[in-house]
């Protein structure tokens, strides 16, 4: 798989139109005994307990926020909100006063709204902290890319859903746990797109990188398709998928 380290600016804009309704993501995410060293695993290899060792620096969970199997796309949230919503517009926005150098929350240069320094979300923005609990939060920029740097993706349709099964490094017992990542697409305005196709989720990351045109209305996040995967940054107004990790 290719693998590019560039801007995920935004994709060809999109008829604001056609809601497309969500799971319900206030459900709790089902507790599970097995160690994430040996998480119970399918036909396919997809580990299907909760919480999965990968052997890298955190563990992962098995589905979205939102979801309650692997292959279930699960919510879609802007970025430092916990509830889904109709429409993911600047106009909307949590963190803003209706556009996008009008920042009120995670702000680092005054071009861009009311700065405050923060660069991690907190964890009360924090969509898995606030739905899970229990030590769960979203992954940081480095973690996506550890996650991209040092497993093996391999492209599948699995229980008819496109995505990428994502498999860590040997563990010391010599097992090599996995992990699929849905193509969910992300909403824009009121409309789903790109679902089956694409995959895009959040870190917890705000872009802060002065030499970077883009500027602090941007977070990272991946981005991937059936022939490549991205760490880059994107609009924090879109509605993105949320895959948590823990603490070992």
């Amino acid at each position: 798989m290719k693998k590019m380290r560039l801007l995920s600016l935004a994709v060809a804009a999109v008829l604001c139109s056609g809601f497309v309704s969500c799971s319900d993501d206030d459900d709790e995410p089902q507790k599970s005994a097995d160690n994430a060293a040996n998480p119970e695993t399918d036909e396919y290899g997809i580990a299907v307990s909760q919480e999965v060792d990968l052997g890298l620096s955190v563990n992962w969970a098995s589905w979205n926020v939102g979801a309650s199997s692997p292959e279930e796309y699960g919510g879609y949230y802007a970025w430092g909100e916990t509830d889904e919503k109709y429409d993911y517009d600047e106009s909307t926005y949590k963190w803003c006063n209706g556009r996008d150098d009008t920042l009120t929350k995670y702000c680092t240069d005054s071009d861009d709204g009311t700065v405050d320094n923060r660069t991690v979300l907190e964890p009360q923005d924090d969509v898995a902290h606030v739905k899970w609990g229990d030590g769960w939060r979203m992954p940081t920029e480095d973690e996506l890319l550890e996650l991209e740097n040092n497993c093996t993706w391999t492209w599948i349709t699995y229980n008819g859903v496109n995505g990428y099964k994502v498999t860590g490094r040997k563990l010391s017992k010599g097992n090599r746990n996995s992990i699929f990542l849905p193509a969910a697409g992300y909403h824009f305005c009121t409309s789903l797109s790109f679902a089956g196709d694409d995959g895009l989720y959040w870190s917890s990351t705000l872009n802060s990188n002065s030499s970077l045109i883009i500027d602090n209305d941007y977070a990272y996040a991946l981005s991937f398709h059936s022939n490549y995967s991205n760490i880059g940054c994107d609009s924090r107004r879109y509605g993105r998928s949320v895959r948590p990790v823990k603490e070992k």
